[in-house]
């Protein structure tokens, strides 16, 4: 060896910066040979630098690693792999293709070309490569995570790019679509009422990763799992990604809104057998993915072409280490889990009853302040909502959204569903002293239809996809209030704006933490598609003059939040009893009289009343997807208290919403609820006039 290089060491894994060098350690079972390439500029087609790797000296047991003196943070390095390529056996090493390091904390992709890396042959002027991150040297500025509990928590579920990609967003075009350009709209979520910002995949994906000419805009095809997405960054140096994040969790905290990340841990950008090699499959395929019988073939839990195996040793501890990562060095606050299920499969498939990883990242020290939140799901059927294991995963709750969307459109047989998803959906999390708040209630998310397009289409309009109208889900029970797509029918209208109402009123009432779309408050709209995950265009960007178009809606729903987060009954970490509690809650379930509540197929209304027994809280709420007119009876009240009207849905802005000390005084008498339109009533003393 030169005099510049030493063993190194096999702890930690990944490019370490020290203050006299870097270590490089990486992964590698059965590989012959490991070649690490020192790039002096990000985009130079050839190393500068190739040092070849040798097994007596730079190995330990499966483990390749080098220490460099001299080489500082910015360094920018790949790997060569070699070794044999059988393919029945599940053996890919391909020492033409230059690899990106598994544990890469920054990528450049300035010259990446996914096709490259699919056809043999060397890729190294067109290959991804990866960045050494010294991360001693940020300074966070006393920067610490909020824990903010589930019972305080609005979850806003947005898209880094997309929320300020808009060239109406009034940023400078060097901030649109940046992490440093969604800093600058930190004061729209505070005056919202956001507490939490709930972001669409971060770790760097591949953008080529989607049927050409479209690119992939959601995310959800990894290609480093440590790294934050470079071309989020305004800052175009090596470092600019890790340092702009940073920036922007710091500024998020600053404002009290936590930062949840929406990981993928179920599938990588490599795709199926005839995808890119790009990293972990030449480092070591059989340990990463799961494989069929024949181990030619990767199995396919995703729908993405591969399913990474999450409870094999070394991918266990590369997915501990990640999130230890972004919670330690990062400051993240939670992570929503993509896909969750796929990690409770075995090394061949087959569902566990104990999965090793679930339980690791509930027990382990360093997350026990974060949020966790599963998609209890998989592409290959296994459904998991209800019975996830542990004792703190929240997890999203999809039936929550089908089955308040079905009142509101006014289905049949959905009054008693829609009771048990108001209550924590009590029918779906059966353990006992269950957090309610741990079930994620939403109308909307990212995958369907946006809330403007829940009541304005019928069927999906995913054409624009070069698929056909084939992808994306059939089932949205969504109803377009008499005409397809956009019009200028003010009745159409009106009633489109009522029914947004009536979902946003129910999504916030219900016992659970709510989780709101990004751009739903002022009617964002995907034209129809119900499957978005490749338009990098305005069809999935937040259009800022909706603030302006879309104003009334808007105030409607920073009033309905603030009401909601600032009300006890609202705040609570037990279910909502049936019967007086001391210290508790309670609900009484009513129809258009009252104790009368309709639980036939053919009902379309409900009505409840909340109290609170220890702050004195109360609230009657009427929800009425009926067609009709209905009167419905108002629970008596003591002496000096009134019923004041907060919410009715059926009337024009500013009356829609009102604050408890300004809303108008109902006289007791039955209140006509107007059709398909949702009423709160909250109690309030009132003084004696003298």
């Amino acid at each position: 060896m030169t005099s510049d290089l030493l063993p190194g060491q096999s702890f930690p894994v990944g490019a370490t910066v020290y203050p006299h060098g870097v270590n490089f350690c990486v992964f590698s079972k059965n590989c012959e040979m490991v070649e690490l390439l020192l790039f002096d500029h990000p985009t130079n087609p050839t190393p500068s630098r190739v040092i070849q790797l040798n097994p007596q000296i730079n190995r330990t047991f499966y483990y390749w690693h080098i220490f460099i003196r001299g080489l500082k943070a910015g360094q920018v390095y790949g790997y060569r792999v070699y070794g044999e390529t059988v393919l029945e056996r599940g053996i890919r090493f391909d020492g033409s293709k230059v690899l990106l390091d598994p544990y890469a904390r920054a990528v450049i992709t300035d010259c990446y070309d996914r096709q490259a890396a699919c056809r043999s042959g060397d890729n190294c002027a067109q290959a991804l490569r990866a960045v050494a991150v010294d991360f001693a040297a940020y300074n966070w500025h006393g920067d610490q995570k909020l824990h903010t509990p589930f019972a305080r928590t609005l979850i806003y579920e947005m898209h880094v790019g997309g929320f300020t990609r808009h060239a109406n967003s009034g940023l400078p075009p060097e901030l649109q679509g940046t992490y440093a350009g969604l800093i600058e709209k930190i004061p729209y979520l505070k005056d919202l009422g956001v507490t939490a910002v709930e972001l669409l995949p971060v770790q760097q994906f591949d953008s080529q990763d989607a049927p050409w000419p479209l690119t992939n805009y959601w995310g959800y095809s990894p290609l480093a799992l440590f790294a934050p997405h470079s071309a989020y960054a305004s800052r175009r140096d090596p470092l600019g990604a890790v340092d702009e994040f940073r920036d922007m969790v710091k500024a998020l905290h600053k404002a009290k809104i936590e930062v949840i990340l929406d990981v993928v841990f179920n599938h990588t950008a490599e795709d199926a057998e005839t995808g890119p090699m790009l990293s972990l499959r030449g480092f070591e395929n059989r340990a990463y993915y799961i494989l069929e019988e024949d181990q030619s073939r990767y199995a396919d839990f995703t729908g993405c072409g591969n399913t990474l195996n999450t409870n094999q040793s070394i991918v266990r501890r590369m997915i501990m280490d990640c999130l230890r990562y972004w919670v330690t060095d990062m400051h993240v606050d939670g992570f929503r889990f993509d896909l969750a299920s796929v990690m409770a499969r075995d090394e061949w498939g087959q569902p566990l009853r104990s999965p090793p990883i679930l339980w690791e990242i509930e027990s382990e020290p360093a997350l026990a302040g974060t949020k966790i939140i599963a998609e209890a799901w998989d592409a290959a059927g296994l459904y998991q909502v209800g019975n996830f294991i542990g004792d703190r995963w929240a997890e999203w709750n999809g039936k929550f959204r089908d089955d308040v969307r079905r009142f509101v459109k006014g289905d049949r047989q959905s009054v008693k569903d829609l009771a048990a998803r108001l209550t924590a959906s009590s029918d779906v999390f059966l353990q006992n002293h269950r957090d309610p708040n741990r079930s994620i209630n939403f109308i909307t998310c990212h995958d369907g239809f946006t809330l403007n397009d829940v009541v304005s289409y019928n069927n999906k309009h995913n054409e624009g996809n070069g698929q056909q109208n084939q992808d994306g889900s059939d089932n949205n029970f969504s109803w377009n209030c008499g005409i397809e797509g956009p019009t200028t029918d003010p009745a159409v209208e009106t009633l489109r704006t009522r029914q947004i109402k009536n979902l946003l009123t129910i999504l916030l009432i219900a016992q659970g933490t709510p989780m709101l779309l990004m751009g739903d408050e002022v009617r964002r709209t995907q034209n129809g598609n119900n499957n978005a995950y490749c338009q990098n265009n305005d069809e999935s960007w937040f259009d800022w003059q909706r603030l302006k178009h879309h104003g009334e809606l808007l105030r409607f729903m920073r009033g309905l939040i603030r009401f909601t987060q600032t009300s006890s009954l609202f705040r609570e970490n037990d279910v909502w009893h049936t019967s007086p509690n001391l210290q508790s809650p309670y609900i009484t379930w009513h129809g258009t009289h009252l104790g009368q509540p309709d639980w036939g197929d053919d009902s379309h209304s409900l009505a409840f009343s909340l109290h609170h027994p220890k702050t004195g809280d109360h609230i009657h709420v009427i929800l009425n997807a009926y067609w009709e007119t209905l009167e419905f009876e108002l629970p008596p009240l003591p002496a000096r208290e009134t019923w004041r009207r907060i919410v009715d849905t059926a009337l024009p802005s500013p009356y829609d919403f009102c604050d408890p000390a300004e809303a108008l005084i109902m006289d007791g008498s039955p209140y006509p609820v107007e059709a398909r339109s949702s009423v709160i009533l909250a109690a309030r003393h009132t003084p004696i006039n003298r």
